[in-house]
């Protein structure tokens, strides 16, 4: 009778910070060994055995942590600069390097960005299906024509990906060029690109709300553990 108690997903996922079903992908694929035994679906290991990907020893059992960051311009959520942009882990700790990204931000915008080793979580707040609503504060170089407000809050744009259809919310009454921008999808630099179809330049991005996560009065480069919700 196999009596070991932990099972081999839960710990490849949080050890890589991958959903479940990726740790088992790679249990399918033959990477992972159990004291040199290679791994099969479903497979539970006892304290002290030696687990390995891909022939590298994982070591420590760590628990799940969850960051909210304010990003802010000019950095990139990468572990690796892109050119002489710096990545978001250079404000960071050392100790929360292991984090990743949860969804992204582009260089040029700032605000809410969440970081986890909990790939299931990570899954959770940016796939589609759960519908995370995200908010924006967006400043556009010219005045939005309300015709243009329309086509984006009703019918919606059609950009490469698909229809893009955002909720635009005026900032005052007086105030055409800023908007409250909420969402729940979260493709590739949307925002810009569905203001850019129609001609708008956005020269100011700035996420809010994230799921749940609010910012608060979090200063630019501050950040905070959180709790999972």
């Amino acid at each position: 009778m196999d009596t070991a108690s932990n099972r081999l997903n839960k710990h490849l996922a949080l050890q890589l910070g991958v959903s479940r079903r990726e740790a088992d992908e790679l249990i399918e694929r033959g990477r992972v060994t159990i004291n040199g035994t290679e791994a099969t679906l479903g497979a539970r290991f006892n304290d002290g055995d030696q687990i390995a990907v891909s022939g590298k020893p994982l070591t420590g059992n760590t628990a799940y942590e969850y960051i909210l960051f304010n990003k802010p311009v000019g950095y990139v959520c990468s572990r690796r600069a892109q050119g002489d942009n710096p990545t978001i882990y250079e404000i960071l700790p050392k100790e929360y390097a292991t984090l990743k990204p949860v969804g992204r931000l582009d260089k040029d915008s700032s605000g809410a960005i969440l970081l986890s080793n909990d790939g299931d979580f990570a899954y959770r707040m940016t796939h589609p299906k759960f519908n995370k609503i995200k908010i924006y504060t967006v400043l556009l170089r010219q005045e939005l024509e309300p015709l243009h407000q329309q086509m984006i809050s009703d019918h919606g744009v059609t950009l490469e990906d698909g229809v893009s259809k955002l909720m635009l919310e005026r900032v005052s009454d007086d105030n055409r060029k800023q908007w409250t921008v909420t969402m729940s999808e979260g493709r590739n630099r949307q925002i810009r690109r569905t203001f850019d179809s129609l001609g708008y330049d956005v020269i100011k991005l700035h996420r809010t709300n994230f799921g749940n996560y609010s910012l608060g009065d979090m200063k630019p480069g501050e950040y905070k553990t959180v709790d999972m919700r």
